[in-house]
């Protein structure tokens, strides 16, 4: 690793919890072999915290990332946003520009890569209604693919399904019809005594899986879909593509290398 001194550049990703995030590895892997005088670390705020620590980042002008639970409450505290982000109202990258924070919303780059990687048709069903599943609705928008929305809260679903058609997405509630993509934009799947983010009764038919948690060996839904001869990956693979376009925000005049992150990532959860 880079020897930490008092010139090297801080970068950090903020979520609750954080512990299990490969960004860190993935960036650090990144510095190393660009030798880059850089450190990415993890950060673990409550939602309260939150205001304060992006305060904080803004006047020492620090760059970073936010995951579960912060990329909607970030949007709104954050200068300045891309147009991805202003429209959906949710960001998961931050840089300094001026002095003042500016955010984007790379996860939808990161999702296309991983449908198309999965050769993912429509309809898709998407499990969840907060900043992950947002990127979802847009990169079905992007794809011209019918989202299904899915929650265990009845009235988010129906509040989700009306903010992703104002977008122009082509978003209903979940209403039966067979589906082609299932995705699990939900936190189910970090802990391994968790329920299943969507029934396998609801997936007959179903020919591929993208589950935006990670986890050593995949996560248990991966492992049952792929038992069932579905097309299936994690969220290793929007990881990366989500941090190459995130690297670019925090050095843009360096290439990210893309497969040293992405070993970075396979190392990590293969331990």
């Amino acid at each position: 690793m880079t020897r930490i001194h008092g010139n090297t550049r801080v970068l950090a990703v903020v979520g609750h919890p954080v512990a299990h995030s490969l960004s860190p590895a993935m960036h650090n892997a990144a510095y190393a072999v660009l030798g880059l005088d850089a450190v990415y670390v993890a950060v673990d705020a409550e939602p309260s915290a939150l205001p304060h620590l992006l305060r904080g980042f803004e006047a020492v002008g620090m760059c970073g990332n936010v995951t579960l639970p912060h990329k909607i409450q970030a949007a709104n505290l954050l200068f300045r946003k891309t147009d991805i982000a202003t429209t959906l109202e949710a960001v998961n990258t931050f840089w300094s520009d001026g002095n003042r924070l500016v955010g984007d919303n790379t996860d939808v780059a990161g999702v296309l890569d991983a449908l198309d990687h999965l050769d993912a048709a429509g309809p898709w069903l998407v499990a969840g209604t907060g900043g992950s599943a947002r990127a979802v609705a847009a990169a079905g928008r992007d794809a011209a693919a019918t989202v299904l929305v899915q929650s265990r809260d009845p009235r988010r679903a129906s509040e989700f399904v009306a903010w992703a058609r104002r977008i122009g997405v082509d978003a209903l509630e979940d209403d039966g019809r067979q589906i082609a993509t299932a995705i699990n934009a939900t936190p189910l799947g970090l802990h391994p005594d968790e329920p299943l983010p969507i029934a396998n009764e609801r997936l007959h038919g179903c020919k591929a899986a993208l589950d935006l948690v990670y986890a050593p060996g995949e996560t248990q839904w991966c492992q049952a879909l792929r038992a069932r001869g579905m097309r299936v990956a994690d969220g290793r693979l929007v990881l990366v593509g989500q941090g190459l376009r995130a690297f670019h925000r925090f050095f843009p005049d360096v290439d990210p290398p893309r497969e040293v992150m992405r070993a970075a990532v396979e190392q990590a959860l293969s331990r």
